[in-house]
């Protein structure tokens, strides 16, 4: 008999298999039905002459006319929907729908909604429109560069989030390298604003902060929380957390040679005619350009050396630990669709656009009050803005032991910033008209050559520990703290001094 009424009930294809089980019972009596609540419907026979009544509610009819609401979600009060509907990240009610003006808002509410409740501190996108209103009403320089930063922060994490919905589809080699161009936009965006605006040094210390960032900061805290967390193994022995030999010992170099492109700049700039100050600084372009041009020729190859020729050197090593029985960590589940998390990155992009521009021009007038220094707001504050996004996500890959994927959103960014992002804003720069160069401030080209030099020891042997993590945590400390305590403007105005 069971099997009888289910043949004859999955011939109606638009009858959800809830619909469908509900019908089954209502017709063999294993389901009661208040007579206040159903409709009768056309009788439905077995063959023998016996037929049973097809009794339906007002939820199966709304079933079978396209309309798939949930008969659980409806059982279970008006308190339930609520909940579905504001706060369920899985699903929302109408996006299943056969009609267009209902699928298509419930559609852009569940992305929405899937947006918001991704992270904690999305509660600080509350700063996004007070930032722009204090913009555009010209408040004080000190309250329109706060506001704006810390709506920046909430913005790049929705960033970083459609990136991850985007990356987990690639794997761990592309979907970091995915991960580490996205998260690169938020300095992006910040030193395009800049460039415009004139501001070289912002953009300079930008581009050299974002890179100190990732590879001491970000790297260093990968290292030190996911060395305290995977500290021991299962027999209570102390262990490392490895990655690929090949990235270490690949991004290593790269890194060499972008450390290498900004310490010939300064030595040419030191050892020319001082008295020629034009001629100098056309040397300079020249060469900053040329350098540029042959650094985005290297990355390019980099990415088909990675992606394509070399893959093998750059898979992921076994994280799992031989001894233990525990099953590994559980993949991330994409909840967005690809074109959903396009669409989001590109209406996040346009917003932290808007904050950036009005952030940057409050620059001038917050380093005129003489508390802080242009240097380390491009230095260490924009960068702690960008790359906060891409931290968390580094730091909670290390603590699963994805070690792989950690490294390559912390250098695989390094890389990005020195050998993409920098010289393309070089090629910018001339295009627009602006004297955009990779010639440094001397201290500043001092701090990136001892950083990457510290962490190419660090990483070369493919291993790392919470101790090493502390140590790059501790430079990163030093050098921030040398910029802060270096008056406003004082590097730029010695450096001017050495070269008169």
């Amino acid at each position: 008999m069971g099997k009888y009424w289910d043949n004859c009930l999955s011939s109606i294809i638009a009858v959800p298999v809830q619909t469908r089980q509900t019908l089954r019972r209502a017709v063999t009596g294993k389901h009661s039905i208040s007579d206040d609540s159903i409709t009768r419907g056309p009788i439905i026979g077995n063959g023998n002459g016996n037929g049973a009544s097809h009794i339906m509610n007002s939820d199966e009819r709304s079933a079978l006319l396209g309309h798939h609401r949930s008969l659980s979600s409806t059982s279970q009060g008006p308190e339930s929907t609520f909940h579905h509907f504001f706060f369920n990240r899985t699903s929302t009610p109408g996006t299943d729908s056969h009609n267009l003006l209902l699928r298509w808002p419930a559609q852009i509410w569940h992305v929405t909604k899937v947006t918001l409740l991704s992270s904690w501190i999305n509660v600080l996108l509350v700063f996004v429109p007070i930032g722009i209103i204090s913009g555009k009403l010209h408040w004080a320089a000190p309250w329109v560069f706060t506001l704006n930063f810390f709506a920046i922060i909430p913005l790049a994490a929705v960033l970083s989030f459609a990136t991850e919905e985007i990356a987990v589809r690639l794997g761990e080699t592309l979907g970091g390298l995915v991960n580490a161009t996205f998260g690169n936009a938020v300095e992006l965006i910040v030193s395009i604003v800049a460039l415009r605006a004139g501001e070289i040094e912002i953009v300079q210390a930008s581009m050299l902060g974002s890179i100190l960032s990732n590879l001491l900061l970000v790297l260093g805290m990968c290292f030190f929380l996911g060395g305290i967390y995977n500290m021991r193994s299962p027999n209570g022995e102390g262990r490392e957390q490895s990655f690929s030999s090949g990235t270490a010992q690949t991004t290593c170099s790269l890194m060499a040679l972008a450390s290498a492109s900004m310490i010939l700049p300064a030595a040419l700039y030191g050892v020319l005619d001082k008295a020629d100050e034009h001629n100098k600084e056309a040397s300079i372009l020249v060469l900053s350009r040329g350098t540029a041009i042959i650094l985005l020729f290297l990355y390019v190859m980099y990415l088909y050396f990675a992606l394509h020729t070399h893959t093998k050197l750059f898979e992921p090593e076994a994280q799992a630990d031989p001894d233990s029985d525990e099953p590994g960590p559980e993949e991330h589940s994409p909840v967005m669709g690809p074109w959903s998390a396009a669409f989001v990155l590109v209406v996040t992009t346009l917003i932290i656009s808007v904050n950036a521009d009005y952030m940057v021009d409050s620059i001038d007038a917050l380093v005129a009050t003489g508390k802080i220094s242009k240097t380390f707001i491009g230095l260490i504050l924009i960068p702690i803005v960008g790359n906060a996004a891409e931290h968390v996500t580094a730091c909670v890959v290390a603590v699963k032991n994805k070690m792989d994927l950690a490294m390559g959103v912390a250098i695989g960014s390094s890389i990005q910033i020195a050998l993409l992002v920098t010289p393309a804003l070089v090629m910018l720069g001339w295009a627009i008209g602006q004297p955009m160069t990779l010639h440094f401030e001397t201290f500043e080209t001092v701090a990136f050559a001892l950083s990457v030099l510290v962490v190419t020891y660090t990483v070369q042997d493919g291993r790392s520990n919470y101790l090493e993590g502390a140590m790059l945590l501790g430079l990163y400390m030093i050098i921030a703290l040398a910029f802060w305590a270096s008056p406003g403007d004082a590097i730029s105005k010695a450096l001017e001094a050495f070269s008169s």
